[in-house]
C-alpha cells in the first residue's frame, strides 16, 4: 500500500502533485531547497490552463491579465493579434508561493532542504537530503530540466533542449511582443509581468552566446536597454521527434513530472500548464492503485491520452514551423502577414495561444481556411503582394 509519498521539488507540478495527493489522506513531505523562488523568463498561463484549473484565475494573488501580442518577423512587418481569452501572467514567486500554500492547507509537509540522493529501502526509499535522512513509499520528481538525480527522470541529450535567456528589465507595456527571426527554431519575447518585463530568446541548436548577441541587438533596435537589467539563462527541455516514444517518464516505485519528464511544448516552449497538468495525472495515476507495482504504467497512459501525443506531433512540426518556406517566403514571415490581414488565420493564431489548438488538427484546419485566407488577405491587400505572379495567375 502507498501511504507516504516524498515530492522532489516545489515548482508548479511538484506542488500540485502534493495538493493532490494530501487532500486525498496520504502523507506527503515536499523537499525543495528554496520552496517559493523568482523566475524571471515568461511564465504566462493560457486558457487552456485556468479554464482545467479555475483557481488559477480566480484568486488573490497579483497577476497581469494580457488581451493583445504583437508578432513580428524579418520582411514581414507585424501583425496584433488581440486575445479574447487573456494571457494570464503572474511572478514566477508569488505563483510558486500560492501553489505551495495550497498543497500545505490540504497537509502536505513542506521541507526546505535538497534531496542529495534516493535509494531503495525494501519496497520503498530512502533519501539522503541536506538536513538529514527520510524515508517514504513511493517519490515524484520534480526537480526540473537539471535534474540532479541522474538515474531517474527524463534523459536529455543536447538534441532535446533549448536554451533560454534574457533579462529581467525594470518597466511596463500592455502587450507581448514575439518576434520571429530568420533561420532560428526558437523566438524572442517580451512579456509585462507584474512590476517588470521580461525580455527573452529561446533556440534550439544555437550556442548560447549567439542567442545573446540577437537578443542585445533587438533590444538595442527597440531602445529597451540592458542597463541594470538583471541577466537569466536556463536549459528547457525540448525533446527531438524521436525522443518522446522512448521518454522515461516513470519506472518501479517513481513518476517524473513537469521539466523533470521533459513535458514542454516543442514550439512554444510553454511548460507551466505541462507541469500543473502531469503533477495532476500522476496524482490519479497513484490515487487509482492499491501498490507501487501499477501506477508508472497508468501515469504513461495518461499522460499518452491527454497531451503527449500531441506534443510529440508538434515536435515533428517544429523545424517546418520555424525554418520553412511558404508561398517563395519563410513561414514565420508568411504567418505574419497571413495574421495581419486574414481574419480566420488570426482566429487560427489565437487559439493556438489559447492552447484550444491541438498540432495533430493543425494542418486539416489550416488546408480547409487557405481558400478563404487567401481571398481575404486578396481583399486586403492585393493578392500580387502577397502572392508570386505565377501563382495568382491561372494555369492555362
Amino acid at each position: 500500500m502507498i501511504r507516504r509519498v516524498a515530492i522532489l521539488g516545489g515548482g508548479p507540478a511538484g506542488s500540485f502533485a502534493a495538493a493532490q495527493l494530501a487532500s486525498a489522506g496520504l502523507a506527503v513531505q515536499l523537499f525543495d531547497e528554496k520552496l517559493a523562488w523568482e523566475k524571471p523568463c515568461g511564465g504566462g498561463l493560457t486558457f487552456k490552463a485556468y479554464h482545467q484549473y479555475p483557481f488559477l484565475l480566480h484568486n488573490a494573488t497579483p497577476k497581469r491579465l494580457v488581451t493583445e501580442t504583437t508578432l513580428g518577423a524579418s520582411g514581414g512587418g507585424q501583425a496584433r493579434l488581440k486575445l479574447h481569452d487573456p494571457l494570464v501572467i503572474y511572478s514566477r514567486l508569488d505563483l510558486n508561493r500560492m501553489l505551495l500554500d495550497r498543497a500545505e492547507r490540504a497537509g502536505a509537509q513542506l521541507e526546505k532542504t535538497r534531496v542529495l540522493e534516493m535509494s531503495r529501502a525494501g519496497s520503498g526509499w530512502r533519501l539522503r537530503t541536506s538536513a538529514g535522512t527520510a524515508e517514504a513509499d513511493y517519490c515524484v520528481l520534480a526537480t526540473g530540466a537539471r535534474n540532479s538525480l541522474r538515474d531517474f527522470g527524463t534523459q536529455l541529450h543536447p538534441r532535446d533542449t533549448m536554451a533560454a535567456l534574457g533579462y529581467y528589465v525594470d518597466g511596463d507595456r500592455e502587450n507581448i511582443d514575439i518576434q520571429f527571426l530568420d533561420g532560428l527554431e526558437g523566438y524572442i519575447w517580451v512579456f509585462p509581468r507584474c512590476g517588470h518585463l521580461s525580455v527573452g530568446i529561446c533556440g534550439k541548436g544555437v550556442p548560447a552566446f549567439e542567442l545573446r548577441k540577437r537578443l542585445d541587438l533587438y533590444m538595442n533596435e527597440r531602445g529597451i536597454s540592458t542597463a541594470g537589467a538583471r541577466f537569466y539563462s536556463h536549459l528547457l527541455p525540448c525533446l527531438d521527434k524521436g525522443s518522446w516514444r522512448h521518454n522515461r517518464v516513470a519506472g518501479d516505485g517513481w513518476m517524473a513530472v513537469g521539466d523533470a519528464a521533459g513535458l514542454v511544448d516543442p514550439i512554444t516552449g510553454e511548460g507551466i500548464y505541462y507541469a500543473i497538468r502531469s503533477g495532476d495525472l500522476a496524482a490519479q495515476a497513484l490515487l487509482a492503485e492499491s501498490s507501487a507495482a501499477e501506477p508508472a504504467a497508468q501515469y504513461r497512459r495518461l499522460l499518452r491520452r491527454d497531451f503527449t501525443a500531441d506534443l510529440e506531433f508538434g515536435a515533428r512540426l517544429a523545424k517546418r514551423v520555424f525554418q520553412g518556406r511558404f508561398l517563395c517566403a519563410p513561414l514565420p514571415r508568411r504567418m505574419v502577414e497571413f495574421t495581419r490581414h486574414s481574419p480566420r488565420f488570426a482566429a487560427v493564431m489565437e487559439d493556438l495561444f489559447a492552447g484550444r489548438q491541438p498540432y495533430t488538427g493543425l494542418k486539416r484546419r489550416l488546408l480547409s481556411n487557405l481558400n478563404g485566407s487567401l481571398y481575404e488577405i486578396g481583399m486586403n491587400l492585393g493578392f500580387s503582394r502577397v502572392v508570386p505572379w505565377r501563382f495568382s495567375q491561372p494555369r492555362l
